[in-house]
């Protein structure tokens, strides 16, 4: 009988199912969007139980595509959204409040004072992050204070915590295995990378009691089996790792200093850094990238909060564009951008700046400027971004990058990535399969029951679709003051207190 993997991949939007093949291939596909909830300006939440719906009516929806059965899978992976909070009630498994997502700020201003009593270097030697509304610890301190019975229940020890990945196998196996990845772990402000522990100083930081906590396990490993009405044959979970982490995996960056960056609503930049963690000095993210048996592989991250999205802004917000896919042909229809930026900082500047205050700006406007110019200028401030971010890694790493790969929707934009290629004086390298955060979840989960035998043999499964690259820029250097000119003037105006 041919055996498939499954792959679970519980994102922002949306819960999709992958099934794989062992040459890699992607057999089928389903995927349900889910409702976004922004009860106030800046806080965004999900319904936990919709999104577990979503995510198992998907799962069984792939296999049956396929025209397979629960028999025909060995084992299933999990890629999720991460630092997105649930804390559920152990005895009715019914969620206390809405997931709070990780782009949720309701808690800035705690975060700020954290910054003022001086917690900031603790923090980040411990956890390898920067204080900050976008991780888990200081949402699971805002539901336990603020939902009714949470705080009395939490210290009786009958409230769990999880961030997508622990809610879906608690679920998954009929309410029995409370459990996440190192991961997942590693991004919730409460776990030291070093120890690969909860941190007790941290625990009692943010006064969330340990008996809430899931158990953390490496990325590849069997952490408990299906049960119920859902997969009703008895499957493995057997992968998990947050998406990030998993499209790192899926693009086979397994040595030290090779970097990945999806190119979504946001953009994400991730470096191997190795064996050991690499602590920044220009505001990037220390994290776990995988365990595998007893080996941490560690990473360097920068996150751009804006991407994909100032093309999204373009159509809905200005009615520049009829369609995101029309920026590229109306981008090229000029030359350049005649001194034309703008910085898309939207909700705040992400890594290396983490200016939460920071707001949009357009510079260099002209009466000549057209419509051609803000959408080529919006394209190029998505490379620019990725700039700031690399240049980061490499002075932290001291490893001059010579490759990045690249996955996500944006890289469908040839202008993009050729122009990325080209201000970063670097090989640009598209991957043939698509969904490589599917992928490495997929990756991990078969490499634990020995559907691949080895790291070598996954490294196989990596294609090649088409490299960029780097092409003679007369104008970099001056490029890229006026790009650092438009961050100053953007960060310059900024949202008062």
């Amino acid at each position: 009988m041919k055996k498939y993997v499954l792959s679970l991949d519980q994102g922002t939007t949306s819960s999709r199912a992958i099934v794989f093949d062992k040459v890699g291939n992607i057999i089928s596909i389903a995927q349900r969007e889910f409702t976004q909830i922004y009860p106030y300006p800046g806080w965004v939440e999900h319904n936990a139980e919709e999104i577990w719906t979503t995510q198992a009516s998907v799962a069984l929806e792939a296999i049956l595509k396929a025209n397979l059965e629960g028999k025909n899978i060995i084992s299933i992976g999990i890629t999720n959204q991460r630092e997105t909070t649930v804390v559920w009630d152990k005895t009715t498994g019914i969620p206390i409040f809405n997931a709070i997502v990780w782009q949720d700020r309701r808690t800035s201003t705690y975060c700020d004072f954290l910054k003022k009593e001086g917690l900031t270097d603790m923090i980040r030697k411990k956890t390898g992050l920067v204080i900050d509304p976008y991780f888990s610890a200081t949402k699971i301190k805002w539901i336990l204070d603020n939902v009714s019975g949470a705080r009395k229940k939490s210290i009786s020890g009958t409230l769990a915590f999880g961030t997508i990945d622990s809610w879906l196998i608690w679920n998954l196996t009929g309410k029995k295995i409370h459990v996440t990845d190192v991961t997942n772990a590693s991004r919730t402000m409460l776990f030291n990378i070093h120890t690969l522990h909860w941190d007790n100083e941290l625990i009692n930081l943010f006064d969330i009691p340990i008996t809430m906590l899931p158990e953390v396990k490496s990325s590849s490993e069997i952490f408990g089996y299906t049960t119920g009405h859902i997969l009703s044959h008895k499957i493995p979970i057997s992968g998990i790792a947050g998406d990030q982490q998993a499209s790192l995996f899926g693009q086979m960056c397994t040595k030290v200093g090779m970097v990945k960056n999806t190119y979504g609503t946001g953009c994400f930049m991730l470096m191997n850094v190795g064996n050991n963690p690499v602590f920044s000095q220009n505001n990037l993210i220390t994290t776990i990238a995988w365990k595998i048996k007893n080996e941490v592989q560690y990473a360097l991250e920068g996150s751009v909060f804006i991407a994909g999205a100032v093309i999204q802004w373009l159509r809905d917000g200005l009615g520049i564009l009829i369609s995101s896919h029309d920026a590229e042909k109306l981008a090229n229809s000029v030359e350049n951008t005649e001194g034309l930026y703008i910085v898309p900082a939207f909700s705040g500047l992400g890594a290396p700046y983490w200016d939460q205050k920071a707001r949009g700006t357009i510079v260099g406007i002209t009466r000549g400027t057209s419509s051609a110019h803000i959408v080529r200028a919006a394209l190029e401030s998505i490379a620019f971004q990725n700039m700031d971010v690399l240049k980061a890694m490499e002075a932290d790493s001291g490893i001059s990058i010579k490759e990045i790969r690249v996955d996500g929707g944006a890289t469908v934009n040839q202008l993009l990535m050729q122009f990325q290629s080209d201000i970063l004086n670097v090989r640009v390298v598209k991957s043939k399969i698509s969904e490589l955060t599917a992928a490495g979840a997929a990756y991990l989960s078969g490499l634990a029951v020995n559907y691949w035998s080895s790291l070598e043999d996954i490294q196989n499964k990596w294609q090649l679709e088409k490299v960029f690259e780097p092409k003679k820029m007369n104008s970099r250097i001056e490029r890229i003051q006026g790009w650092k000119k438009a961050i100053k003037t953007t960060r310059s105006w900024s949202i008062q207190e």
